[in-house]
């Protein structure tokens, strides 16, 4: 069995859910605000989706 590492902070991932909750109604669907929100704090958007 492999051991994942998780490469982002707490801080990171509050930041991440923060503008994901804020700006969730200013997009047509959930992955569009997952596209955004990832696009501009440089991760991939499966690690959002998560």
């Amino acid at each position: 069995m492999s051991k994942t590492t998780n490469k982002y902070s707490p801080e990171d991932r509050e930041r991440a859910v923060r503008m994901f909750l804020d700006n969730a109604g200013q997009h047509e669907s959930r992955w569009s605000a997952i596209l955004s929100i990832s696009s501009k704090i440089g991760c991939a958007p499966q690690a959002l989706n998560e």
